[in-house]
């Protein structure tokens, strides 16, 4: 047995009661894995599927291990069919089974969509709730090393534009394991967006399987001056922007909404009493996106403390480029985060601090490489 995989479960009934409130620093992966090796062996009905999963890269080392600890009738290869294997996925559920299917990259869902949409979306209603699908589906997104317009797609808004899935993307180390392990246990789809950049950051994860809530945003980085609500990656990019703003008197106010179905937009009708100004960062594109449904919330919920409209920082309106020159142009990033947030606060600061803040914040690597200074903990 993998002794990799071992580690992640208790040696005894008396050393699980010692761990029962210790955190620990695990990357965003190895909190993936720890949550996915705690909930089947706590559970049978419990089973992996997605192609690559027994491969030697073990998808980000999330399921490095587990086969050589539940066997090969549990952690499952998968052949290059995803509506098909999504409709056997379906069915196991349906029987009892809890499978967590991966997808490599969210684009391949796209052929699994009329399974998902109209079998596993639907099922609970169609039958007046007393017919379920406790499927968890998760999918890869985010750029990296020229994987162009069909490889690296952030497609969440598509899933969650649809009534019966659960489509959360969790951006800490803690949440990715507690909120997978929450999905698992749901009676119906859940997708889990896991963007390709977040792997190797590290943070505080709970020894013990703790399970998070799938409808709860998170406030993360106070501040008084702007909110920002922020999904999946652009979180770190956020934060960034918020240490280095800080140290010249511009407090960003940073959540993790965490969840792009269920919205809990309570934290960010909460911050906006404070601050009156609203920045949503996306992974996605603007139009139809889910930046945009978080800021027409936020006008019908919260206009009355608006003193400005909501300024969204999302990827442009064109398809992914493959040349990571064309990239340059392309992805924002903490830099784009701050200017944008000076300009909403009508240039509070002096010229010359405002280019201090820009040049702090530039990124001269290739904007498809994986900043190296984003390590973790936040």
């Amino acid at each position: 047995m993998d002794r990799r995989a071992s580690s992640a479960a208790p040696k005894s009934a008396n050393t699980a009661k010692k761990n029962r409130g210790v955190k620990r620093q695990l990357t965003y992966g190895e909190a993936i894995r720890e949550g996915l090796y705690q909930a089947m062996e706590t559970d049978p009905g419990v089973v992996v599927i997605g192609e690559g999963v027994p491969d030697p890269k073990a998808i980000f080392e999330t399921t490095r291990g587990l086969r050589e600890k539940f066997g090969a009738d549990r952690v499952l290869d998968m052949p290059l069919a995803e509506n098909g294997m999504t409709g056997v996925c379906i069915g196991a559920a349906m029987c009892g089974v809890r499978p967590v299917m991966v997808h490599q990259r969210i684009d391949f869902a796209l052929l699994a969509m009329d399974q998902l949409i109209n079998n596993a979306a639907k099922w609970h209603y169609l039958f007046n709730g007393q017919g379920r699908v406790p499927l968890v589906v998760r999918v890869l997104v985010g750029r990296g090393w020229g994987q162009g317009p069909q490889h690296a797609q952030s497609l969440q808004a598509l899933f969650a534009h649809i009534p019966g899935i659960k489509v959360v993307l969790p951006t800490m180390a803690g949440d990715a394991k507690g909120m997978l392990l929450e999905a698992i246990q749901d009676d119906n789809p859940v997708v889990i967006v896991e963007h390709r950049w977040l792997y190797n950051i590290r943070g505080l994860v709970p020894q013990k399987p703790k399970r998070e809530r799938l409808d709860r945003a998170r406030l993360i980085q106070p501040g008084k001056h702007v909110t920002v609500a922020a999904f999946s990656y652009m979180v770190v990019e956020a934060l960034a922007a918020a240490k280095v703003l800080a140290e010249y008197g511009v407090e960003l106010e940073v959540i993790d909404m965490r969840s792009a179905r269920p919205l809990d937009m309570e934290p960010v009708l909460d911050s906006l009493v404070k601050t009156g100004l609203l920045m949503v960062l996306d992974i996605g594109w603007a139009t139809c996106g889910v930046s945009a449904e978080v800021s027409t919330r936020a006008v019908e919920e919260g206009f009355e403390h608006l003193r400005k409209p909501p300024k969204r920082v999302t990827l442009p309106d064109h398809p992914v480029p493959t040349s990571h020159h064309l990239s340059v142009d392309y992805y924002p990033d903490a830099e784009t985060i701050a200017r944008e947030a000076l300009v909403l606060l009508d240039k509070p600061l002096p010229d010359d601090e405002s280019e201090e803040v820009f040049l702090r914040l530039h990124r001269a690597l290739p904007r498809d490489v994986p900043n190296p200074d984003f390590t973790g903990p936040f």
